[in-house]
Formats: structure tokens, C-alpha cells, sequence
């Protein structure tokens, strides 16, 4: 019996989840939720799985959640978070917080030997090299949680990874794979929601369409393969039905397929290493499938292009990249700066941190102090510039 804390409970990933635990009641136990503003949502899964611990963003929400028979324990903040996943009866924490409101939490956890299914991209974009350190110094298992870390996590599987060519993840395209730069421009949020394939949250639907989430990925895969970003190709497969591959040395490429559905990686990285039988849809082998597999247009998507640059600087650059991306996608989905302006705010702030910002030697080991310094540089730059507008 693994008992599970949600990070991020009321999201798209927290509530798939939840329908996985459903699924195994003699495999899962839910020990701790977490929400920031969906707190409807959240009183509704307390009375369903009955935590003994739940934490909220705001202070002012705690009146709202209901609790029973005394057992439940409710705290706030980041420090709230924190107290949920490092409780000595949490075995697992599920981490689905987007953006960087999930990284000192997720920190604290492997810090506390929490083994984590990470849903977060940015956490290994921001500073993949301090968890995957602090992983390996606690002993504990990250396992990725989404369809292209579990594809390669299986493919990789026994392995040899002098004997890998390079990894090659696979992307949808988004809504906007045949559209037109000038079609672009004028896109509006509802648009790029419109996501054809996935069921996603907003943040990550954005980046979806900006294809900054494969390139968030990219980043992701170095840190959780070992694999050089040079050696790391992204194609575009509007299917989604393969879902990433790995190459060999030997030209031999292994594919993972499934049906498009979260809940199948979610619960291969919640029964790791074993193998459940599972309710879910099942890929069916006899239909005729057409697998279209494309290069992907860097004019049209720059933000590809600026995580391969990220990543290959390393330093305190990917930081400045997450941070950007996050105050640039709310930025558009408020209606503040168009679609195509994205890429061109991540550009800049990413330009001007390079030119004035000290840069880490790349030599020494990045620092907590210089990840979150650089997160709330790129913050206040965005912040500055959506003001001046």
C-alpha cells in the first residue's frame, strides 16, 4: 500500500490521478491533497478520499474545507506544503503544481527521501541538476509523469546508454500546426486552448501550442536520461499515438504506442516498477492507423529553439526561461500580449539576463540562491515590461 500526496490535487493531473487510485484501493491510499484556488473541487475530494492532510494556498480558504471526525489537519502556504509532503507516512508525492510554485516543495520531498512522480516540467528545466543530485543523495526514484518520459523511461529500459544514437520525443503540434505565422498573430486565448489531442491544464496546454512544452522536455530528458541535449530530436506526430522513441547506435529505433490518455502513464509511474492490469482504453492494433511523423518548423515555434539554447548554456539561463514562459503565458491569457509576442518576451529576458546578469561557471554546481535569484530577475523583467505596455 503506497500512501500518496497530491501537489496541485485539483488539477488535470491531480484529478486523473485520483481516478487511478480509485481504481487500486488495495494498492493506493490518499494521505495528503493540495489546491490553490479550486476549492470546490477540493472540499468535493476531501469528503471522497478523506485525507488525514490537506494544504491551500491562501489562509482566508481554510474556513471553507470541511473536516471529520478531527482526523484531518489543514496548513497554508509554502510551508504548508511542505509539512504535507515530507510527513514521515507519505511514501510517494505526486508533484502537479505548475510552474515554479512546485519547486521547494518537490525539493523538500527528495530531501526527505520521498520517492516523486513528477507531472512539473519546470522543476528539471529550472534546476535539474540540484534535484537529480538531491535524488541521488536521498536514494529515491523521480519518475517522470507524463506520456514522453515514461516512452523513453520503458524504451531505456535495460539499456545500455553508451549503445543510444539519441532520444527523439514526439509532439502533437498543437492546434496550430497548420496554421500560418499571420493566422497566428491573431490568436486568441480560447483558440489556443483548443487543444486536439490532450486534456490538459491552461499553462501546459499554452506551452503545448507554443511547443515551449517540448522544448521544456528536451530539457527534462537530459536531466533524467543523462543524454547530452545535442543528442535530443523532437519530431511532430499529430496522432499522438507514439510517444516517443529511443535510437541505437546499431540504427534500431524502439517506440513506445499507446492511446492518448494520461491515465496510463499516471499509472505506470504509480505502480513502478510493477505492472498492473489496467481499466483504461486499450490501442487497438487492428485499426488503420495513419502515424504521420514531421520535423518541426522552428520559424513558426520559436520557443523550441530558445529551450535548446537554454539548455545547452545551462547555468542560471533555463531558470530565466521557465520564469519568462510562466509570466508570458498568463500574460496571454489575460489578454495582455498576443500569441506570437510569447516567444519574443522569452527572448528578450533570456537576451538581457545573459548580458547582465553574472553567469555561473559552468564548472561549479548551480545553487538554490542563483535558480530562485534568476527566477524572480526573469519575473520582475516580464513584470516591468507587461507594465510599460
Amino acid at each position: 500500500m503506497k500512501r500518496i500526496a497530491i501537489l496541485g490535487s485539483t488539477g488535470s493531473i491531480g484529478v486523473q490521478s485520483l481516478d487511478v487510485i480509485t481504481e487500486f484501493p488495495d494498492q493506493f491510499s490518499v494521505h495528503s491533497l493540495t489546491a490553490n484556488t479550486q476549492i470546490e473541487r477540493l472540499k468535493k475530494q476531501i469528503a471522497e478520499f478523506k485525507p488525514r492532510m490537506v494544504a491551500v494556498k491562501d489562509e482566508e480558504n481554510v474556513k471553507d474545507l470541511p473536516s471529520y471526525q478531527g482526523e484531518l489537519t489543514v496548513h497554508t502556504g509554502i510551508d504548508g506544503l511542505v509539512d504535507v509532503v515530507t510527513h514521515p507516512d507519505v511514501d510517494l508525492v505526486i508533484s502537479a503544481i505548475p510552474g515554479s510554485a512546485g519547486f521547494i516543495p518537490t525539493l523538500r520531498a527528495i530531501e526527505a527521501g520521498k520517492s516523486v512522480a513528477l507531472a512539473n516540467k519546470e522543476l528539471l528545466v529550472m534546476a535539474g541538476e540540484i534535484i537529480m543530485n538531491a535524488a541521488r543523495k536521498s536514494g529515491v526514484d523521480i519518475i517522470p509523469l507524463d506520456s514522453e518520459h515514461i516512452a523513453i523511461h520503458q524504451c531505456l529500459a535495460g539499456q545500455n546508454l553508451d549503445d543510444v544514437q539519441r532520444l527523439i520525443l514526439t509532439a502533437s503540434g498543437g492546434p496550430f500546426l497548420h496554421s500560418n505565422r499571420e493566422h497566428m498573430e491573431k490568436m486568441s486565448p480560447a483558440e489556443a486552448l483548443d487543444h486536439p489531442t490532450w486534456n490538459m491544464g491552461q499553462k501546459i496546454t499554452i506551452d503545448s501550442a507554443t511547443l515551449m512544452n517540448k522544448g521544456f522536455e528536451v530539457i527534462e530528458a537530459h536531466w533524467l536520461f543523462g543524454i547530452p541535449v545535442s543528442k535530443i530530436d523532437v519530431v511532430i506526430h499529430p496522432q499522438s499515438i507514439i510517444h516517443s522513441m529511443v535510437e541505437m547506435i546499431d540504427g534500431n529505433v524502439l517506440a513506445q504506442i499507446g492511446p492518448p490518455d494520461m491515465r496510463i502513464p499516471i499509472q505506470y509511474a504509480l505502480t513502478y516498477p510493477q505492472r498492473l492490469d489496467t481499466p483504461w482504453p486499450r490501442f487497438d492494433i487492428t485499426r488503420a492507423w495513419d502515424l504521420t511523423l514531421l520535423p518541426p518548423d522552428h520559424e513558426k515555434f520559436p520557443c523550441l529553439g530558445l529551450a535548446y539554447e537554454a539548455g545547452r548554456i545551462g547555468t542560471t539561463l533555463p531558470a530565466v526561461l521557465s520564469a519568462a514562459d510562466e509570466m508570458a503565458v498568463d500574460a496571454f491569457l489575460k489578454g495582455q500580449i498576443g500569441f506570437m509576442q510569447i516567444p519574443k518576451v522569452i527572448a528578450d529576458a533570456m537576451s538581457c539576463h545573459a548580458k547582465n546578469e553574472p553567469m555561473l561557471n559552468r564548472h561549479s554546481a548551480l545553487s538554490l540562491n542563483a535558480v530562485l535569484a534568476a527566477n524572480s530577475w526573469a519575473r520582475t523583467y516580464c513584470r516591468e515590461r507587461f507594465s510599460a505596455v
